[in-house]
Parts: structure tokens; sequence; C-alpha cells
């Protein structure tokens, strides 16, 4: 077991909400940290949604054959020893116990880790992380679940280079329970193992990222996935719902690259593609030949299009689909 028993998740996003719930689910002490009183209206009907969607997955899994069948949620119980109504009280017990708090003196005052899952703006999160460092026990872990930024973009800002790494989690995590875990030059190997064992407490399946790198495993398949889609469209080239039934058609998948967006959620998107419009030579010249370079310009202006008209993914109950 770890020594980690108090947890703070800082930002009540698509998968800060996730995060927080589930580390509540295995009986940790969680508090989310908010900016305002509106991030508390925007957070607390998630945590509402969240406890639903528990509760109805346990149902499902009631009727699971293996825990290979597509209804199995790993992050929620083990095959052998499910026990639906012991399930469903740990459901009750994280939403009943999970606390928001505004002051973040108050919330990280006795933390042993912090997780940073804050929007994808790199200005956003240095400042967070300027305000946080006097604030921090000497104790406590920092993590950042940034999904496209590099931790070692603010170890000089957390005041605790030591202490200080990568935790990324992927969407739906009670389901798709993987856990990348990311040091950066500076990261001791004891927060490094900490960070590690944490996650297996949570239910996640730990993958050790050797080598910094943006974007780290799941993501760095993902984005230019992503990218790719969205491009068709943007150069007028198919329509979202085509896009998404060649993939799954032809690949057996379960999503679509548009699908995913909606789930992801669309302004997560946009900061992506502010980010890596940026970067030379993303596109590897022999692939060039393949697919036509970024329309990044266009890219944005479709986003911006959904963004601006309040269908920002499937939490919003709209976005490339309704729901």
């Amino acid at each position: 077991m770890s020594d980690i028993k108090k947890v703070v998740v800082a930002g009540g996003g698509v998968l800060g909400s996730q995060i927080a719930f589930q580390t509540a689910y295995c009986g940790f002490d969680v508090t989310i940290w908010l900016r305002s009183e509106g991030s508390i209206g925007r957070t607390q009907p998630k945590l509402d949604k969240l406890k639903e969607t528990y509760l109805a997955a346990i149902e499902a899994m009631k009727k699971a054959e293996s825990p290979a069948d597509p209804d199995w949620c790993r992050g929620i119980a083990d095959f052998d020893s499910f026990d639906p109504e012991a399930c469903k009280a740990k459901v009750e017990a994280a939403y009943s116990n999970l606390k928001l708090e505004l002051d973040m003196a108050k919330a990280v005052g006795d933390a042993d880790l912090v997780i940073e899952s804050m929007a994808e703006v790199k200005e956003e999160k240095t400042a967070f992380f300027t305000k946080l460092a006097p604030l921090l026990p000497e104790k406590a872990i920092l993590v950042t679940n940034s999904s496209s930024l590099l931790p070692s973009d603010f170890t000089k800002v957390t005041g605790r280079p030591a202490k200080y790494l990568a935790l990324h989690f992927a969407n739906s995590i009670w389901k798709q329970n993987i856990a990348e875990v990311m040091a950066q030059d500076e990261t001791a190997k004891e927060s490094f193992d900490a960070v590690m064992q944490f996650a297996q407490e949570i239910r996640m399946i730990p993958l050790p990222v050797n080598k910094e790198k943006a974007g780290y495993l799941l993501n760095s398949l993902l984005i230019p996935f992503l990218f790719s889609a969205l491009d068709l469209v943007a150069n007028g080239i198919s329509d979202p719902e085509s896009i998404d039934k060649a993939w799954k058609l032809g690949t057996g998948a379960p999503r679509g690259p548009f699908e995913i967006f909606d789930v992801v959620g669309l302004t997560t998107a946009d900061n992506i593609v502010d980010k890596y419009q940026k970067v030379p030579g993303l596109i590897n010249p022999l692939l060039k030949k393949m697919m036509l370079p970024y329309n990044f310009k266009e890219q944005k202006a479709i986003l911006k299009k959904y963004i601006d008209e309040g269908k920002l993914g499937r939490n919003s109950g709209e976005g490339f689909y309704k729901y």
C-alpha cells in the first residue's frame, strides 16, 4: 500500500471529475479544488451523472459472461469477486464523501497527492502551479494530468521537482482503466513508484513511460488520428458521420473519431489544435503522398463554430452528434 490517503484533484472538468469520483470510489479522502462558484455549478452535475453512470454500469456488469465482455468495467471490480451490492455501496459512499472546495490553501493543506487536471493551456497551468507551490505540505506529491504538455514545462514553478511528475488517464476511466505514469528528469524514483502504486490502488493499470514524451503513449497515437479525421472535413472530403462509419465498419472499433471528439470535449480539442499547429513537421514527409497537409486554420474554424453554439460534446448534450 502507498502512503497516499488524502487526494486533491484540481479541476472539475470531464477527466477531473472522473479522476475524483474513481479515487473516492476506491476509498480515498478526495477533495476537488475549483476556481469559482461557477465551476461548482458546472462540476456538480458531472458528479451527479457519474453516480448514475457507475450504478448503470454495475447493473450491466451482472450480465457479463467474462471480463472480456464489452459491458465489463475493470475499474469497478474484478470479475471473479464481483459483488454488485458492495459496488453500489461504494458508489454511494464516493458520491457522499466527495468534497468541493474553493479555498486552495484549505483544500491542499494536508494533501498527500495533488492531481492537476486544468485546461490544456500552458499559461493557466503555470499560474496554478505558481499559486499552489507555497501552499503544499512538504510530503505532498504533485502530478499533472496534461494530455499534450510536457511535465518539464512546469518543473521550475512547482517548487518540488523531486516530487513532481505526470499521471495521465484515458477517458471513461472506470472502464478504460489505464494510467500513464511519466517522470521528468528531476523526479525521484520514490515519487514515481508511489504514483505507480497509487494508480493500482484506484484500480488502474499503470503504464510506465520511460522517456518524457508529449502525448504519452495513448495520445501519441490518438491525436494524429483525430487530426486526420478533422482534416477530411476541413478539406471538404467527407462528413463526420461517414468518416466515423468508415473507421468503425472498416476496423471494428466501437467509436469513430468524431464520436471520440465528443467524448473528449470540443474545447479540449480546440486547445490541442492550438498547440500542435505550432509544431513543424508534424506529418512525416513520407506520408504527404498519402494525405493532405493539415489545414489547421479550417480545423479551428470548424471547432469554433460548434463551441460558439454551445455544442461542446457529450457532456453538454451535443457536439458533432446529439445525445
